[in-house]
């Protein structure tokens, strides 16, 4: 739509208020509303005013009159307010200038797709992320100078099994048995039916849903494919979704990487390709996992800039609770076609040309879509411009190699702080076309450093209590 047609819409569906939404750096939707009336023609051009000060990772006291440019083609009407509420997603710019703000997530998603052009390598990149979540009866947690805990309680979670409920009737999931059993073992397939039929609603094409490996509510509800600025909103639109549907239920939803000890955390693989003039890049019959060289080379942009990557898409500390070796984590810095422990897998069904893509499979859910898309697709850009071949595709079982084999594969740091040791001295890549800024690197570096990296490095651990009280 443009401008006019949604004044339109407003007036013809009877709109009451329209809901601005943008993201701040880290990546969690910001919003603030404003009277139907107050959205003109003009206003989309004009923009509305806000304090950029109060927003994570934006500007500094000083300087925090900043401008909202409303997107008029991401106008969905919200299905949980009470009132006929229309959201829009909307740009960050500079009121003195009325340019596009350099920290904006979604600017950075916008610039990256042009370059993207501009190399004439492909003209589209496609972007599939299966973002898995655990659906939670309750959550506390506190930390203060004396005292850090958390709790977090689900009927299906097995530890509930001796617990009395009036009754108790013994259907919970046991540790890592989540995938697939039906209801009534299955307690949420209700929920997720309807986070999938909501998400349909306004406009996402959610396809599959099920629940996921770990017990205490862990799933997923996978949605298709889109091109990378888009598949940045549908994910906003996605987090948005599944925690009101749970809130609707007296129900919370965590994407925390890894909220559980013991069990599966949580991952967002993400599948992506290239494409120019209606053909898939990725694509070549008769070779390994049919891949193109542009492919293999798009793998070894991924393979070689991923500690730097993960900086970004797998952005928090509690990210490397879940990347870890031993287990199913796709920490192994190679490709496979059917190897889950790899951080890039073919996918066996994608044999035909429209389905041929990879999947990278070390990014979780905590991350900012836009930032994450861009920086996967810079990196393979950049592996297929500097003509960077991979290691071997292996397809044995990485947990029973030979030494002489293992010792062959590099694994994924293992912390917050190692990845952004890695992607301050890697991000040339990312420099490429302005897409990121050395400006968006150092505010990205800062911020997480001194507000994650030494939050938890200065605060006593609980475990540790247990493991030192009595030295």
């Amino acid at each position: 739509m443009d401008a006019k047609e949604v004044v339109k819409w407003i007036k013809d569906r009877e709109i009451q208020v329209v809901d601005l939404r943008f993201v701040d750096l880290p990546g969690l939707w910001q919003h603030f509303t404003v009277a139907a009336n107050q959205m003109t023609e003009e206003s989309f051009s004009e923009g509305f005013g806000f304090d950029g000060s109060s927003i994570r990772g934006f500007q500094q006291i000083q300087e925090s009159d900043m401008l909202l440019f409303p997107d008029p083609n991401t106008c969905f009407e919200d299905p949980f307010t009470k009132v006929r509420s229309l959201n829009v997603i909307c740009n960050v710019g500079d009121p003195v200038t009325g340019e596009p703000y350099s920290r904006d997530p979604r600017f950075i998603a916008q610039k990256a797709e042009k370059y993207l052009v501009s190399t004439g390598i492909a003209d589209t990149a496609y972007f599939g992320p299966e973002p898995e979540f655990f659906i939670l009866d309750e959550v506390r947690f506190d930390q203060t100078y004396n005292k850090g805990y958390y709790f977090i309680d689900s009927a299906e979670g097995f530890w509930n099994s001796g617990r009395e409920e009036e009754p108790n009737l013994g259907y919970k999931p046991r540790y890592k048995e989540g995938y697939f059993p039906v209801a009534p073992m299955d307690s949420l397939q209700d929920i997720r039916t309807e986070m999938m039929l909501t998400l349909q609603e306004i406009g996402i094409a959610a396809e599959v849903h099920h629940h996921e490996v770990a017990t205490a509510g862990q799933c997923e509800i996978d949605i298709r494919f889109d091109t990378l600025l888009a598949m940045g909103d549908k994910l906003l639109k996605f987090k948005y979704v599944i925690k009101n549907v749970a809130r609707r239920h007296n129900k919370t939803v965590t994407l925390m990487p890894k909220p559980i000890f013991m069990d599966n955390g949580s991952g967002m693989h993400v599948h992506q390709s290239l494409w120019k003039n209606g053909k898939n890049v990725f694509y070549q019959a008769g070779t390994y996992a049919d891949l193109s060289r542009e492919a293999v080379y798009y793998i070894g942009g991924l393979l070689k800039h991923a500690s730097a990557l993960l900086a970004i898409c797998a952005p928090t500390t509690n990210s490397y609770r879940r990347l870890v070796p031993g287990y199913e984590a796709p920490i192994n810095l190679i490709y496979s076609q059917r190897n889950r422990s790899a951080c890039i897998r073919i996918p066996a069904y994608s044999r035909s040309e429209k389905a041929k893509r990879l999947e990278f499979r070390s990014p979780d859910p905590s991350a900012n879509g836009y930032l994450a898309f861009a920086a996967m697709m810079m990196a393979g850009l950049d592996g297929i411009q500097n003509k960077i071949m991979p290691p071997d595709p292996m397809d044995k079982d990485l947990y029973d190699l030979e030494p002489e084999d293992k010792a062959k594969v590099k694994s994924t740091p293992g912390s917050l702080e190692e990845v952004l040791d890695a992607l301050e001295k890697d991000h040339d890549f990312l420099l490429k076309g302005d897409v990121f800024t050395p400006d968006v690197i150092e505010t990205w570096l800062s911020y997480k450093r001194s507000r994650e990296v030494d939050a938890i490095r200065l605060r006593p651990h609980p475990y540790e209590f247990a493991m030192y009280f009595d030295i």
